[in-house]
């Protein structure tokens, strides 16, 4: 199982100018949510996420996601890019509950 780090962001760090300057830092911002517990905002790094790419299964497996410390299975449910670049600009998690 693949194995993701991400960091919670602040409320006040959230919106499109703060959005940008993530992704000047070559971090960008994704949000996790489904089942009982709240929807997370958090920040990933991009080469990151670029090298994970790579790997069987990232898009279809479930992942986990590590939130300052806390595991979350999760699976991917959208993922979006940037128009010409080959960079992430946004990626929606859904939990996933496992047996």
């Amino acid at each position: 199982m693949i194995t993701i780090n991400a960091t919670v962001r602040d409320v006040k760090d959230q919106g499109k100018g703060a959005s940008r300057r993530l992704r000047a830092k070559n971090k960008f911002p994704a949000v996790v949510y489904g089942g009982t517990e709240q929807a997370i905002s958090i920040v990933l790094e991009q080469d990151v996420i670029t090298n994970l790419e790579s790997k069987p299964g990232f898009y279809g497996e479930p992942l986990t996601l590590m939130i300052d410390d806390k595991a979350n299975n999760v699976k991917i449910q959208a993922v979006q890019r940037h128009p010409f670049k080959p960079k992430f600009t946004h990626i929606d998690f859904m939990r996933v509950y496992t047996q």
